[in-house]
Formats: C-alpha cells, sequence, structure tokens
C-alpha cells in the first residue's frame, strides 16, 4: 500500500461509500481510493500502526473524507487526533455528514476541519457534491502536505 493515495474515505455506512466511490471515479478523480469503515482503523491507517504498521507513514492522502458518526471512535475524535499532530496536521479534512448539529459544525471547525458538508440526499444529488468536493480538494486546491 505504497502507492500514492488521492483520498482516504472514512465511512461506516457501505452504501454512501460505495456512491462516493462511484462518483470520483465516474468523473476520473481520485484514481488511487482507500475506504476505511471505522475512526480507529483511520488513525492506525494515517500513523502507520496496528494492522498498517507496514504502510509508509510519508505516504499521504491528499484528502481525507470524513463521516462522524462512526463504531469505535467518532470523526470528531479523528479530527481532533489528525490536526492536533504535527506529522497530519496539513492534510485537507473535509467532513461529510448527516448530522446538521450546530455542536457538531463548530467543534469542526474549532478542531480544524477544511469543509464540513452535510450529506445531500439522492444519489444524484450525492454524486454531484462528492464530484465537485473531489474537484477542488484534488485539482484545484494547492495543498501543503507536511512529510515530517
Amino acid at each position: 500500500m505504497d502507492t500514492e493515495i488521492e483520498i482516504l474515505l472514512v465511512e461506516d455506512d457501505i452504501s454512501d461509500a460505495e456512491m462516493a466511490i462511484r462518483a470520483l471515479k465516474k468523473q476520473r478523480i481520485g484514481n488511487h481510493i482507500v475506504h476505511l469503515k471505522d475512526g480507529a482503523e483511520a488513525i492506525d491507517f494515517i500513523f502507520a500502526t496496528g494492522n498498517y504498521e507496514n504502510r509508509n507513514a510519508n505516504n499521504k492522502p491528499k484528502m481525507i473524507l470524513l463521516d462522524l458518526k462512526m463504531p469505535k471512535v467518532s470523526g470528531i475524535e479523528v479530527l481532533k487526533t489528525l490536526k492536533s499532530d504535527e506529522r497530519s496536521r496539513s492534510i485537507p479534512v473535509v467532513v461529510l455528514t448527516s448530522s446538521a448539529e450546530d455542536p457538531d459544525i463548530r467543534t469542526c471547525y474549532e478542531l480544524g476541519v477544511n469543509s464540513y458538508i452535510i450529506k445531500p440526499v439522492g444519489f444524484e444529488n450525492f454524486s454531484a457534491a462528492v464530484a465537485k468536493l473531489g474537484m477542488y480538494w484534488l485539482l484545484l486546491n494547492n495543498p501543503y502536505i507536511n512529510n515530517k
């Protein structure tokens, strides 16, 4: 798993994950997508620990699409961990969630999320939103990735 990772998708809902991956691939955005199903797995992946200890931790994703309501470790805890560590702080994190709750939105921005998107209802709307996210964060945005 040492190939370039463009998008790390952290989503426990399989149908939402499949729709997101399909939308990105349809627009030819994100050739290298890694899908993880919970927050604990995401933290292990980013920092090359646990099941991912043999992964090159310097191979950072260009963008992380992160759900909030997940088993084991919540998206907010993942975000807090990523943005508090120098090795992962500069990776763009986009929260893509069904939560429109003010405390979640406020907390994510206070922790340093790059964008907070409420999942649109319906396949077409969801697919269009994900494609636009991918287009912006992978093609238009000029990120700084800290490789420390």
